[in-house]
């Protein structure tokens, strides 16, 4: 039987955050728990937008009780004052992961669309479809942010869930094989 455990996305961004929430039952299967997004577009000031992402990341793992945070790296786009901005939003929620003791794993947006489309260049069209059915849900009213979080805590998800997640970079298969016995079929 396998560990109930909640799993928080995060897709970072100075002008809207998005999160999602699911939930690994018992069963070891993914489940929706909540979506959203932060919308910071009207807040001018740079740090208060910072205080503002503290204070919701934070509300949210008070609300939710995660116990980790899967989190979208930045990645490097034509203008470098971008990256620059998200890397100070994914910055302030590791800051609150931290200090709420949660388990922290960071992913390319192209690794997220793979482990949700299987195409890392899919839009964030195609991933929210992927999303709805991979959760059985419907979420139409629900901002593209938001769901693209929901594929960044299910890629962590699929993550945990592989047989191969137990295999460090520099490991043999002997040595997967002989630490996890019980998952050899005689």
């Amino acid at each position: 039987m396998n560990k109930e455990r909640i799993i928080l996305g995060i897709d970072p961004g100075t002008n809207l955050l998005g999160f999602g929430v699911i939930r690994v039952n018992e069963k070891g299967k993914p489940e929706f728990v909540d979506a959203g997004v932060l919308d910071l577009r009207k807040e001018k000031d740079a740090y208060q937008k910072l205080m503002m992402i503290r204070r919701y990341v934070s509300e949210v793992c008070d609300n939710y009780k995660p116990e980790h945070l899967a989190i979208e790296s930045p990645f490097m786009g034509k203008n470098a004052q971008v990256i620059f901005k998200l890397a100070r939003a994914q910055g302030v929620a590791l800051e609150v992961a931290v200090e709420k003791g949660l388990e922290i794993t960071e992913y390319a947006p192209r690794k997220a669309k793979i482990a949700i489309c299987g195409n890392g260049a899919a839009s964030k069209e195609q991933v929210s479809l992927m999303v709805q059915k991979t959760l059985g849900i419907k979420i139409d009213n629900y901002p593209l942010d938001s769901t693209d979080a929901l594929a960044i805590a299910l890629c962590h998800y699929y993550q945990m869930e592989s047989p191969l997640s137990a295999v460090k970079e520099g490991n043999s298969w002997e040595k997967f094989i002989a630490s996890h016995p019980d998952r050899v079929k005689k």
